[in-house]
C-alpha cells in the first residue's frame, strides 16, 4: 500500500504502524510517530492498522544546543 512518510510516498506491505517502521528501517530508533496528525505512543504502535494514503510523520529527537 502506499502511504505518506515525512512528506514523501512510500510502497509498503506492512499493515501496522509497527511493522511499518521496521520496514521502514526505524526499528530499534528512538522516535516519536504521528499517523494522521495524532500522536501514537511507543505501546500502541502494534495496534495501529494503516489504510492506503495515511499520513505518517517519524520525528527523532535532535543533540546539541
Amino acid at each position: 500500500m502506499k502511504i505518506i512518510v515525512n512528506a514523501k510516498p512510500h510502497e509498503i506491505a506492512a499493515t501496522d504502524l509497527q511493522s511499518a517502521l521496521q520496514e521502514l528501517g526505524f526499528a530499534g530508533s528512538s522516535v516519536a510517530t504521528a499517523l494522521n496528525g495524532s500522536f501514537v505512543s511507543r505501546s500502541q504502535r502494534a495496534e495501529v492498522p494503516l489504510a492506503e494514503g495515511d499520513r505518517l510523520e517519524v520525528l527523532a529527537p535532535m543533540q546539541g544546543g
